[in-house]
């Protein structure tokens, strides 16, 4: 291969990459010049303002309970099913994580509609004279509802992480005398530190992103209040906007700093741990797994199935569900292809023609990944209500809210996911494989198709099917942004549940977490 080829080559992914690099880009940048429109007199005075200081004071509180949290009940369950005889260990561990898979605002609507006022434990309750319930609305309610939802980050990581300490360790602290509490403290647990902080960061950012939860709990934090303001000044929604993109970045700042002053599992070398057995607390620990899936699975189900038998007794048809899913899986399925499409000249420019460009171009992916979906939704909000004179001009358009504004939104904002599996694909495929079919007077289009493609086949479907898998449980950016009538099953459980319509939102809302939960084949390791 002569260097010539190879110098075209990247100048042509160079060129079919910057273009869309400029297009991922383009919200975060469109939100500085938006925002840098207030004024900084208005802007200090905003932002020093009680109300906006509440905001800022709840999202951080809401983030640090969430977190907390999380890691109090991941990191016990991930050690349980790991390090010690509870029996099941293989089930437990699939049920621990299924609540991954439920959109935090189908879980808050599941929790509104057994504990709120129109509630199942509520009308239970009242033959009994019970007239009231403690309200579920607010910091207890969405913290709940995230944290039930989200701590499956921790639990996978941490298990993860304990699944690479060399046991060696473990059993040389044991042998010197230290009890099993003591060897976990001063043995286990500095060396789990770097998964139990990447899990809580995963926490961390799913919570300050958070926009179902929150808004039908009606706690006001950053994303509620983005889109509160959507109708009263979209320069202020852009500034606090910015302001939500100032506390992601910071998180991941804290974050890093957190990792480096941890001390990493040294990786297994010798065999599997000692399995502790649990004795007379096995009780305990079969009691805590119980409560934990019962609470953040059972009772979630279990509330959906009867506000949907429910809802049929009541004249609810279940054939209005076949509309919303077709919108669904055609969303899905067109943002899935073009995210697995457009991700192949990143991943190609970033593994064979590595650089400081390359890099660059190929983390500028990761942007709108790392920006919450509101974010990414306002920011296209702007760009399509500015443009849409143009499009009325020129293509007779009365609203910028179309389908391919959708789906490019869809792409800035989960293109990362397709990019991540495929990069990890080619670099298990041996160049020197494409060399020799160029060799042989093969075109590179060619050799991309018969050679380069089928063996990197397994890395992008498995992006394009997590793409997919997570455009059907968008909520911002398809309420947002989703053109007029175009209701999916995201949309049609946030109205029904914003209206405590419970019964008609229960069938959405399990076929959604029916077609959600594939997405465990790609979560749970092959061994589990």
């Amino acid at each position: 291969m002569t260097q010539t080829s190879w110098v075209d080559t990247r100048t042509v992914l160079l060129l079919v990459s910057l273009p869309l690099t400029g297009l991922l880009l383009l919200p975060t940048a469109y939100l500085v010049a938006r925002a840098g429109g207030v004024g900084l007199a208005e802007a200090v005075d905003y932002l020093a303002r009680s109300g906006t200081l509440r905001i800022m004071g709840r999202s951080v509180l809401l983030v640090a309970a969430t977190v907390g949290a999380s890691v109090l009940i991941g990191v016990p369950a991930a050690w349980l099913t790991t390090r010690t005889d509870l029996r099941g260990r293989r089930w437990w561990t699939i049920l621990l994580t299924v609540p991954l898979v439920i959109p935090s605002y189908v879980g808050a609507f599941a929790l509104v509609g057994a504990l709120g006022p129109r509630g199942m434990l509520q009308g239970a309750l009242e033959p009994l004279g019970v007239e009231r319930l403690p309200s579920i609305y607010g910091f207890w309610g969405a913290w709940l509802a995230v944290t039930l939802f989200s701590y499956p980050y921790v639990f996978l990581s941490a298990r993860a992480g304990l699944r690479q300490i060399d046991p060696a360790l473990e059993e040389a602290s044991a042998t010197l005398g230290r009890s099993g509490l003591a060897t976990f403290r001063h043995v286990t647990l500095p060396q789990l530190a770097p998964s139990i902080v990447a899990g809580a960061l995963l926490v961390a950012l799913y919570t300050l992103s958070d926009f179902g939860a929150v808004s039908i709990m009606q706690y006001n934090v950053f994303t509620r209040a983005i889109y509160l303001r959507l109708s009263l000044n979209l320069d202020l929604a852009a500034l606090l906007s910015l302001v939500l993109v100032a506390f992601t970045v910071a998180l991941l700042v804290i974050s890093a700093r957190a990792e480096r002053r941890t001390h990493p599992a040294t990786g297994r070398t010798h065999g599997a741990p000692r399995r502790v057995a649990l004795g007379r607390w096995a009780w305990a620990a079969w009691a805590f797994c119980a409560a934990v899936v019962a609470l953040a699975l059972v009772a979630p189900l279990g509330v959906m199935a009867y506000w949907l038998v429910n809802g049929v007794q009541q004249g609810e048809t279940l054939r209005d569900v076949f509309a919303p899913l077709q919108r669904s899986l055609r969303a899905a399925a067109v943002a899935a292809g073009a995210s697995g499409l457009l991700a192949l000249p990143f991943v190609f420019l970033q593994v064979r023609y590595p650089g400081a460009l390359s890099h660059l171009v190929a983390r500028a992916a990761y942007v709108g990944y790392a920006l919450p979906g509101v974010v990414v939704a306002l920011s296209f909000v702007f760009l399509g209500a500015n443009t849409l004179s143009v499009l009325n001009d020129l293509l007779g358009l009365s609203s910028y809210r179309t389908f391919a504004l959708l789906i490019a939104a869809y792409v800035v904002r989960f293109l990362a996911q397709a990019i991540g599996p495929a990069r990890a694909a080619l670099l298990q495929v041996n160049p020197h494989l494409e060399e020799s079919g160029l060799l042989l007077g093969r075109g590179r289009v060619h050799v991309f198709a018969t050679v380069t493609l089928p063996l990197m086949r397994s890395g992008v479907v498995a992006g394009v099917a997590l793409v997919f898998l997570t455009v059907m449980k968008e909520l911002p950016v398809t309420l947002l942004l989703a053109p007029s009538g175009y209701d999916t099953l995201a949309t049609r459980i946030w109205s029904a549940s914003s209206e405590a319509f419970y019964a008609r939102a229960a069938a959405p809302a399990l076929v959604l977490v029916a077609l959600s939960a594939l997405s465990l084949v790609y979560v749970l390791e092959p061994d589990d």
